[in-house]
């Protein structure tokens, strides 16, 4: 299945001259390294290429190519990508013009297969390594600066290769890229080291509130916080990977409040619990041990929502 799948790309590759790559809102390192990588291929294939992220690119500055990437499309595309994103809604306002797209690549189990042709490879620990996978068999180079560009996609979904999927084949892969010309070390630096002072005040405001109950570790992020710190985007600031380090969690949630009544809630748990069936029943999805939504409600109303659920998730597993 996957050779045929691999051929249907390969031949519409062929023939799009016109190619418009789109990926999710607030876009993490896989999302953007997965577009640039992509992109920068078929750049280097002769193609014309639009390289979409509604919410920019701009925290990655040190990817090659990021001066591409632009917050909305223009004129007409020949073939439409979507890459690391689970769903339509996901992508934003991007394609609203040009409707279905043609192809999808992701790793998300709760992928709804909403292109054309679905590549779709849940049990891989980013979409970027299904790229290194594959793109050889579309015919695409993996230069050093596609290698870059996928190799941020892999170390930012392990979180510096931390993640319970990761295993000798996914460093065998990094180490295939880093033998291309990406740099590992400026990548790590950027991904998991290095944070705005703003970010850091953020955070700040995050720890202060933090709560436990019978291994679950949550906290929230309120548009007040967000205006005293000058953070200026709308995430966490990756605070709910600092949640989830504390030992005794099995669970850690963070709650960010968004402008326009929702809240964006994060999950992340321990090998052996599964909290994308949680955040598939509000609207979101992810993974087995990272999964996110955007709910609609006030703070209080969807913390209390959420937390209740994951509670029964922990009982329910300790049952067992």
């Amino acid at each position: 299945m996957s050779h045929l799948i691999d051929r249907d790309i390969s031949a519409q590759f062929e023939h799009a001259q016109r190619i418009l790559i789109a990926s999710h809102i607030r876009p993490d390192a896989d999302a953007a390294g997965s577009l640039l990588g992509l992109g920068l291929a078929l750049l280097d294939k002769g193609k014309s290429v639009q390289m979409v992220l509604e919410d920019g690119a701009g925290k990655f500055h040190y990817l090659p190519g990021f001066e591409h990437v632009t917050r909305a499309p223009s004129g007409e595309a020949d073939m439409t990508i979507v890459v690391d994103c689970s769903d339509p809604d996901r992508v934003g306002s991007v394609l609203d013009q040009y409707g279905r797209p043609d192809l999808v690549i992701d790793h998300h189990k709760t992928n709804l297969e909403f292109g054309a042709i679905n590549l779709v490879e849940p049990d891989q620990v980013a979409t970027a390594a299904i790229l290194v996978d594959h793109m050889p068999e579309w015919g695409l180079a993996l230069t050093s600066e596609v290698a870059m560009a996928l190799l941020a996609g892999i170390v930012g979904d392990t979180i510096g290769f931390r993640t319970p999927n990761v295993d000798a084949q996914v460093l065998r892969k990094a180490a295939q890229l880093i033998d291309l010309g990406a740099d590992l070390t400026r990548v790590y630096h950027e991904e998991l080291v290095m944070r705005p002072f703003e970010a850091a005040r953020y955070w700040g405001a995050g720890l202060n509130r933090l709560e436990r109950e019978n291994g679950l570790v949550w906290t929230s992020l309120t548009l007040a916080d967000r205006e005293a710190a000058g953070y200026a985007t709308d995430d966490d600031a990756d605070l709910v990977n600092v949640l989830s380090s504390v030992r005794d969690a099995e669970i850690a949630i963070i709650f960010v409040e968004q402008p326009g009544g929702t809240v964006k809630v994060s999950w992340r748990t321990r090998p052996g619990l599964d909290v994308s069936e949680i955040a598939f029943r509000f609207g979101g999805g992810g993974h087995a041990a990272a999964a996110g939504a955007d709910i609609v409600g006030g703070l209080a109303e969807v913390k209390k929502r959420v937390i209740q659920e994951t509670l029964l998730l922990l009982d329910k597993n300790s049952a067992e």
